[in-house]
């Protein structure tokens, strides 16, 4: 029994950056150099795609909620493969009335690589230096 204690323990050490992002009218828990299979994009294989949809990131010392997408977030995937999902089979019947219809369903789908997660926190704090610096110049003129 200390085993399973002891493994739940090092997942949650392994799992100190992740995030919760919006893709595909759906929420993804993203952890980084994991794969994830998403509905088809529209982008080719080795292709860099920015989610900007971010909903919590947990980092090692902080969870950052975004009311309702999280500031200067962003999640940079890379498009693995495209492949389809395994066939669903939907079966429609009319009791009575000797109407039956057999139909198959396979969703495509597309297999992307977490790069990296990011808060650009540092960048616009340099930008609007830089702002301040152009309005006291004005100022002083």
């Amino acid at each position: 029994m200390t085993n399973s204690k002891n493994s739940s323990n090092n997942s949650s050490e392994s799992n100190e950056l992740y995030a919760i992002a919006e893709t595909s009218g759906q929420q993804f828990w993203f952890e980084v150099n994991r794969y994830y299979d998403i509905d088809r994009l529209n982008a080719k294989e080795k292709d860099k795609i920015t989610l900007e949809k971010v909903l919590v990131i947990k980092d090692k010392d902080s969870i950052t909620i975004g009311k309702p997408y999280v500031k200067d977030a962003k999640i940079e995937l890379e498009v693995v493969s495209h492949k389809r999902d395994k066939k669903i089979l939907v079966y429609k019947m009319r009791p009575k009335k000797k109407t039956r219809r057999k139909m198959g369903h396979r969703q495509e789908l597309t297999r992307v690589m977490v790069k990296s997660i990011n808060i650009g926190k540092s960048a616009p704090k340099s930008s609007s230096k830089k702002e301040t610096k152009s309005k006291t110049e004005k100022s002083t003129n």
